[in-house]
């Protein structure tokens, strides 16, 4: 018989939740400080310029910048969970490289982590999400951790989406409504800042649906009537938006803004009563 060894707590937890032993998590889990973030996207395409990852990389740069950013502010401590990497995207799968996972296992997939941490003690999560089409998936999701373990404190967002984000991107993009959508002027910005390389700036094209109307359009926030055809229906490059728009210095602008806010929204999560009625931990 082994003697289980008494872990060493001493600068822990370490950013990435994989990185630590089964021993130390326990540990963890013992404390009510603890922020799991849990970033969420899709694999789809996104024209002829970006890689079919840009959802999963842009939001895993920004969860990972926020919890850096949330780390060093204070004692409380965000940990980031390893990446929902295949979202819903049923729309997209016209075009090669899109992968879906049907609504419904989307949304257990996300239920399923949730409930595995709280299990485990780690009952203050956030879901980040990259995507459009995973929101109400993802808003229910989170939804349904709460009510499932009364003594949860689950968030989940978007980011770029507070107030004080909504002005600096009206700052300082420079297409029309209907530029930042997808494969856009923003999307393509982040990209810029984060991994230039893979960026094909010259196949960027600006494609903006002519059949958007005052109250069905996609941009940034979107119009007041919903509607989602198949996105061949909307687009032959896979964009929506104007990428040619895009460029390092606003993406670098708006990275900051998203892992400002973003690390607000662990904050949050972090200072949440727990639900009254059922102890925790």
């Amino acid at each position: 018989m082994t003697t289980e060894p008494t872990p060493d707590l001493t600068g822990l937890p370490r950013l990435r939740y994989g990185e630590h032993t089964w021993l130390e998590l326990r540990a963890l889990a013992a404390r009510d400080d603890v922020v799991i973030v849990i970033p969420a996207a899709t694999l789809e395409d996104h024209g002829y310029h970006l890689p079919i990852d840009t959802d999963v990389r842009l939001v895993e740069a920004i969860a990972e910048g926020a919890c850096a950013r949330f780390n060093a502010a204070g004692s409380a401590r965000a940990v980031l969970f390893p990446t929902q990497v295949h979202g819903y995207t049923p729309h997209h799968l016209d075009f090669p490289g899109s992968v879906t996972l049907r609504w419904d296992v989307f949304v257990e997939s996300l239920l399923d982590q949730g409930r595995s941490l709280c299990r485990h003690g780690f009952d203050r999560i956030l879901i980040v999400n990259g995507h459009g089409s995973n929101i109400p998936l993802v808003n229910m999701a989170a939804r349904l951790i709460n009510l499932e373990h009364r003594g949860a404190v689950c968030a989940s967002s978007f980011y770029l989406t507070s107030a004080e984000s909504l002005a600096v991107l009206a700052e300082h993009r420079t297409s029309r409504l209907g530029g930042m959508a997808h494969a856009c002027e923003l999307e393509t910005s982040l990209y810029l800042a984060i991994c230039p390389e893979l960026v094909q700036m010259e196949r960027a094209v600006c494609e903006i649906p002519d059949s958007y109307s005052e109250h069905v359009f996609m941009d940034w926030t979107d119009g007041p009537l919903s509607y989602m055809p198949h996105w061949s229906a909307l687009t032959e490059s896979g964009v929506t938006g104007d990428a040619t728009a895009a460029t390092a210095a606003k993406g670098r602008i708006f990275l900051a803004q998203a892992v400002a806010e973003v690390a607000d929204f662990i904050g949050d999560v972090a200072t949440q009563p727990h639900a009254p009625g059922r102890d925790h931990h």
